[in-house]
């Protein structure tokens, strides 16, 4: 059973005795201009929610100013936060050095783990590239192929394990790439297999969850599902500000307590 997720437990706002609360977004960008951009937008989300979601890009470079600087910006969040990284938290080569400093500030950083937040199980890893469906890129011809494949491969590898580990009446699958074609339409065309792969779906198959996050993909789709019928929520925040104007650019995921299975319900459009 994965330990609950440490760090922030006390909240401003009161806990529904009905539902859990969830507030996710992914692709904040944070850079070294972004200090004192993000504190009020943080807090308004963790006032919204019993944890905050990060679905990865949570720098722009991925160096160790800006986890710093995203750690600082964190320091307004009161709830539970667990995250995943995403491409550009690698650019700089030390994705290890933003995990270390998050950490510290009290998220909780999956990397193919699990943890649990007021009886929901979380199971997150990164994802990875690679195309969906019959355009899916095969493990065939140069070494270089071949470890593009073995690299998704062992993405999905890491959430099936993850997803494994999880004894919770209600589960979240959160990851960076999209393990569906649904959410990044809307994107050109040409860069769907970079945006994520139908691999990652297929632990999805095996062990089904109340709902699926991720990001990515700026102009892809709000919502879509599984071939199994999952709920499937791209949060990546250039999206929700384009697609949103005038609302907080994060999605509200709302789950019952009760242990009976259910699917996720957005609240997204009240948020």
């Amino acid at each position: 059973m994965p330990a609950p997720a440490r760090g922030r437990q006390h909240r401003s706002m009161s806990k529904s005795s009905t539902s859990v609360r969830f507030a996710a977004v992914g692709d904040i960008h944070v850079t070294k201009d972004s200090a004192g951009t993000l504190r009020g937008f943080f807090a308004k989300a963790a006032d919204s929610a019993d944890a905050l979601l990060l679905c990865g890009d949570l720098t722009d470079y991925g160096t160790a100013e800006e986890a710093h600087i995203l750690a600082d910006e964190l320091g307004a969040v009161s709830v539970p936060v667990v995250a995943v990284l995403g491409n550009h938290d690698y650019e700089s080569g030390t994705p290890e050095t933003v995990c270390e400093i998050l950490t510290k500030a009290g998220v909780r950083v999956l990397d193919g783990g699990a943890c649990e937040i007021e009886g929901v199980g979380i199971a997150g890893t990164k994802g990875f590239a690679g195309g969906f469906g019959r355009g899916s890129l095969g493990a065939w011809g140069e070494p270089a192929i071949k470890l593009f494949v073995k690299e998704t491969l062992q993405e999905a590898m890491k959430l099936e394990s993850a997803l494994a580990k999880l004894r919770t009446p209600r589960r979240i699958a959160l990851l960076h790439y999209s393990p569906i074609a649904g959410t990044v339409a809307g994107e050109p065309v040409e860069i769907f297999p970079f945006l994520g792969s139908s691999r990652l779906e297929e632990p999805l198959l095996r062990y089904p969850v109340d709902a699926v996050l991720h990001g990515h993909a700026h102009r892809g789709t709000l919502e879509g599902k599984t071939i199994n019928g999952l709920p499937v929520y791209n949060v990546a925040k250039p999206l929700l500000q384009r697609t949103r104007p005038g609302q907080p650019p994060f999605r509200l995921i709302e789950l019952p307590r009760d242990v009976e299975p259910a699917r996720a319900e957005s609240t997204a459009d009240t948020a």
